[in-house]
């Protein structure tokens, strides 16, 4: 009975600790749980997942706005309500998001899936799905203290008429190109799919619920004990994954008073040191400590250390996967033909080979090096006289304009000036003559550069051009994709 008494007083000192830490500090979350797909079967879980991590997040000491089952317009409502909510509480404030449903990737862009989306083809995602980095700009935007993101979204491409030209699972998002104090976790690698799971919540939330309560743990170290959760009960099928760019330490629940608590982030091991940590280790003790750790050296030197199955091939398979995704993101990123040619000749025979084929064509008359500049960079430019510019005319800038020693020719009086030109000489396109206060100079004109002009962006509540995609493809359906 005594026992009894002291677990529980233990287990009521840890909550108020929990709540305590987040008095501190404003926490917000947006919990959407995606189940009734009405074009595709239903999902059985995201809608338990959801409940169960709002349930989870109010211990925790956020105030939590929960939505299931949300079509394209409710989404982007919530969405932008959302951000609202978080410009409201503040710079000190932690932003999470939480969902659980259907996500695809679609010329490697990242989509939530509403569930009355109804699509025919490729084209039509961007038009009835809500596209990831929409929300990572729009959160961005908004100034607060940390912003977390958890995605149970990695599940099969359930939609025949699309499955089987876009590529598995999501594509690879590096938080640390975008605006710092981003954390974004994924239920399982880039590029891989993730189990619904025969219980009432996916792999992924079983694990988050459970690691999630622990006192005191950084949410790097939460995310370390999920991956490791999830790859042993799915038997290394599924294996999550996560990208930060966090400046702030965030605990779910805090550590007692008493307890002792380290503060110190470990440095990142090279591949040799991960060797020298891992050798003479047994084999299932090494696989689950770079499991854990979820990093590309962790896995490259167990694979050049351990060659017995199960463990070796499945990490070979991660680790070849891993880049594959990088390589993929960097042809994204580039956008251009050449990039996706080469990411053909690395890679020839994959689940993106359809897409980079469509891409290297899309892109096969734009030269690669043509500059797309972000709208809300982009400035007018001085054009020659006669030139000419798909986008338009551009207003000529006043600018001053400081001769150099080889442009200045011969500088004429001003009754020189005054005289009207003589017949039969035509007056040189390639200068122009620019006044000052006493004299006149001739400037030789330099060619023309021009900005190729985004295209629309779709944003929530206010957010901003920039962000996590890459540049607008030119040919594709969707907003502009400039990275900030």
């Amino acid at each position: 009975m005594r026992r009894a008494m002291l677990k529980t007083a233990a287990v009521a000192a840890g909550l108020l600790f929990g709540v305590a830490a987040a008095a501190a500090e404003s926490r917000v979350a947006l919990v959407i749980g995606q189940s009734a797909y009405r074009a595709v079967p239903a999902l059985p879980n995201p809608v338990n997942d959801a409940k169960a991590v709002a349930a989870l997040l109010g211990e925790a000491g956020f105030e939590v706005s929960e939505a299931v089952d949300l079509g394209q317009t409710e989404l982007r409502a919530k969405l932008g309500d959302f951000a609202a909510t978080v410009a409201a509480k503040g710079p000190d404030t932690v932003a999470l998001l939480f969902y659980a449903g259907h996500g695809i990737q679609v010329d490697g862009e990242n989509y939530l899936i509403p569930v009355d989306v109804d699509p025919k083809r490729e084209a039509d995602i961007p038009l009835q799905a809500v596209r990831l980095d929409d929300v990572l700009n729009t959160l961005s935007s908004v100034p607060s203290k940390s912003r977390i993101i958890m995605l149970d979204a990695c599940r099969n491409n359930p939609f025949p008429s699309i499955n089987k030209t876009t590529g598995q699972g999501l594509a690879l998002v590096d938080t640390k190109s975008g605006a710092p104090g981003t954390l974004l976790s994924y239920s399982t690698s880039p590029g891989a799919e993730a189990e619904d799971g025969g219980g009432s919540n996916s792999p992924y939330t079983a694990a988050l619920l459970k690691a999630g309560r622990e006192n005191g743990l950084k949410i790097e170290d939460t995310f370390k004990r999920v991956r490791l959760a999830v790859h042993q009960v799915t038997e290394g099928r599924q294996t999550p994954w996560e990208s930060s760019s966090l400046v702030e330490d965030f605990q779910f629940f805090a550590a007692p008073a008493a307890a002792p608590s380290d503060d110190a982030t470990p440095k990142p091991r090279t591949v040799e040191e991960w060797r020298d940590f891992l050798k003479g280790k047994p084999v299932d003790q090494a696989n689950a400590l770079i499991v854990s750790d979820g990093s590309a050296d962790a896995y490259e030197a167990f694979v050049g250390l351990y060659a017995e199955p199960p463990f070796a091939p499945e990490a070979k398979r991660w680790l070849d996967r891993h880049r594959r995704m990088k390589a993929w993101n960097r042809a994204v990123l580039t956008n251009t033909g050449s990039a996706y040619t080469a990411f053909l000749t690395e890679y020839p025979d994959s689940d993106l080979t359809g897409t980079a084929r469509k891409l290297a064509e899309r892109l096969r008359n734009r030269p690669d090096n043509a500059v797309v500049v972000p709208a809300a960079l982009a400035t007018p430019v001085v054009a020659a006289a006669g030139a000419t510019c798909p986008c338009g005319p551009t207003p000529l800038l006043k600018q001053k304009v400081e001769p150099k020693k080889a442009d200045v020719k011969k500088t004429k009086t001003r009754a020189e000036r005054d005289d009207p030109p003589k017949r039969g000489k035509k007056a040189s396109r390639s200068r122009v003559y620019v006044e000052d206060e006493e004299d006149d100079v001739v400037v030789v004109r330099r060619p023309p550069v021009y900005a190729v002009p985004p295209g629309p962006v779709i944003q929530f509540g206010g957010g901003y051009r920039g962000g996590y995609g890459g540049p607008n493809r030119g040919g594709s359906i969707g907003p502009s994709r400039g990275r900030y």
